[in-house]
């Protein structure tokens, strides 16, 4: 069954976007050019306004399955999951797109997005359609070296995708 959701606000329910960022963590979702869509979990993101532009920062790992798919249309969709939805985000945060249809196997069905490519996910009370408008590539010399340490040990760092939030959208009661 579809989610109806409606148009609000990039910074509704802001507050609690990021609270859910930090556990269980959010579902960044992709689409690439073939039309074949992927969803991962994410846990470290940001968003404000950079060039004048509400923008949601995501960071993805080049070896991630939904990086390629990013790479091929510079579209994502950030989902913010509605807690029946634990199983889903674990799973998308344990099983690699290039094993598995994580869509499949969790039994979520998804929608396409209204501005972007890039599917939205059903049961996801608030969704955020991004499309890049830059990335960096983060450098390794210029991080704390506690944090290389404890995060990277020197490999796989991310890509930041700046992704100006085109369009928000919430379940009309979130």
């Amino acid at each position: 069954m579809s989610t109806q959701r409606v148009a609000v606000p990039y910074d509704h329910q802001l507050g609690k976007t990021l609270a859910l960022l930090r556990n269980p963590g959010l579902l960044l979702a992709a689409t690439g050019a073939s039309g074949r869509s992927n969803a991962m979990t994410i846990g470290w993101g940001s968003v404000g306004i950079i060039w004048g532009l509400p923008v949601f920062i995501a960071l993805v790992r080049p070896s991630r399955f939904t990086y390629g798919l990013i790479e091929e249309t510079g579209e994502f969709t950030v989902n913010v999951p509605a807690p029946e939805m634990r199983r889903f985000v674990g799973l998308c945060g344990t099983k690699s797109g290039r094993d598995i249809d994580k869509f499949a196997e969790g039994g979520i069905s998804t929608q396409a997005g209204q501005q972007v490519r890039a599917v939205t996910i059903d049961g996801c009370p608030l969704v955020y359609e991004c499309r890049s408008v830059h990335y960096n590539d983060l450098i390794p010399e210029n991080l704390l070296e506690s944090i290389e340490k404890s995060s990277y040990g020197g490999s796989d760092y991310h890509r930041l995708y700046f992704g100006q939030i085109l369009g928000t959208y919430a379940s009309p009661d979130y």
